[in-house]
């Protein structure tokens, strides 16, 4: 009884092992644009599920365009050690509309 309960758990493992690794997440193969990733773009970043990609979404929606990576900071779950796990799959390019924004998404100029 004792090596059939000691087969099964070592077989349980080995399922878990090969689940895990095959559930690993394949990062981009160019850094996404912080200003203009989609949900699933964010979704499929190493170390970022459904809940943390929508909280990007929701801060560059009510903050305004990221201004660099280190922004992500701001979001509840980004710790200093995943922001420098994500660092090389993200990046921020100049938002496309010129208005200039305040930090928390007020607009200070607006091209005439």
């Amino acid at each position: 009884m004792t090596r059939r309960v000691q087969l099964l758990f070592t077989l349980a493992l080995l399922v878990g092992v090969l689940t895990s690794a095959l559930a690993q997440k394949k990062p981009p193969p160019a850094p996404l644009d912080l200003n203009a990733a989609t949900l699933e773009q964010l979704t499929a970043l190493p170390g970022v599920g459904p809940v943390t990609a929508k909280a990007i979404l929701d801060f560059r929606t009510k903050s305004g365009p990221f201004r660099r990576v280190e922004d992500l900071l701001a979001i509840r779950g980004i710790t200093d050690r995943r922001l420098k796990e994500l660092r090389p799959y993200v990046t921020v390019r100049p938002a496309k509309n010129t208005a200039l924004y305040a930090p928390h998404g007020a607009i200070l100029c607006a091209p005439h």
